[in-house]
This record gives C-alpha cells, structure tokens and sequence, in this order.
C-alpha cells in the first residue's frame, strides 16, 4: 500500500531531479548571450529552473501536514500496484534490450511479451503481430525516411 503523500514525495524528488539534471547539462551548451545572440543553452536552463521550482513547491506541498488529498491512507492497493508493474518492468526490459538486440528484435519481443505473456492475443496471433511491427517499423524508417534505427550488438555480430 502507497500513500498519496508518499506518491508526491516520490514524484517531486523525481522531477527535481529531472530539472536538476536539465540545468547542469545546459551549462555544457552554454547560458546567456553571446555575440550570435541567445547560447544553446539558455530555454533548457529556464526550463529546468522552473521544473525544479514547481518540483520544490510540491515537496512543501506534501511535506506539510494539510488537510488535503495528501492525507488520503492509500493511493495505490497491491493489485493496482501490479498492474503497475505489468506496464513498466516489460517497458523497461525492452528500453534495456535495444542497445544488445537493435530497435526492430527488441519492439517484436515487447509487442510479443505484452500480448502473449499475459493471454491478451493467442500465441500465433502475438507472433503475426510482433513480426508486423518490425517489418513496419523497418519500412517506415529504414526505407521511407531513411533513418537508421539502433541494430544493436546483435546486428554488428552477425555482420548486418
């Protein structure tokens, strides 16, 4: 069981986080003005300030004890908690596997992995459709824009 306060907590420290991680790498483009005008750098640094700001006033928001939604006992049971996890562990093993199997294997093994594995499609029916959005993802990338998606390790060991 998750607590609403709990959940905004974690969020505020996430996005802070994020916009932390935005304002020191504007830095890399540089902030201010230079003889060209505006650097790189400057919207990404403001954009990172303000998520940092609304990110810190939402940790008071929940740190403070307010009679508010931020009281309510529990914001998330263990079956919704499940659910959860059923759509983010098999995101995160495919974002895993595209470096190691390349982006056309690793979207046919997720598309197969959330159909199948838990009973949405029949098994044939998940393979039909994963092998589809390889071949879709290959056409529309490779062949119409012509732009390269990751092959990955895979690809560079057999020589493709």
């Amino acid at each position: 069981m998750i607590s609403r306060r709990a959940l905004e907590l974690a969020t505020a420290v996430l996005t802070g986080g994020f916009g932390v991680a935005v304002v020191v790498s504007s830095f890399d483009n540089g902030i201010g003005w230079s003889s060209a005008g505006v650097d790189a750098g400057t919207f990404p640094f403001l954009t990172g300030i303000v998520i940092v700001l609304g990110s810190l006033y939402n940790l008071v928001r929940g740190v403070l004890p307010v009679a508010s939604l931020a009281n309510v006992p529990i914001a998330i049971t263990s079956i919704e908690l499940r659910r959860l996890a059923g759509l983010f562990v098999p995101a995160a093993i495919f974002v895993a596997a595209i470096p190691l199997a390349g982006m056309y294997v690793a979207s046919a093994l997720y598309v197969f992995a959330v159909l199948a594995i838990p009973r949405h499609q029949s098994v044939p029916r998940a393979l039909g459709m994963a092998a589809a959005t390889a071949l879709a993802l290959y056409v529309v990338f490779e062949r119409m824009f012509q732009v390269s998606l990751p092959h990955g390790a895979l690809a560079a060991a057999f020589g493709f």
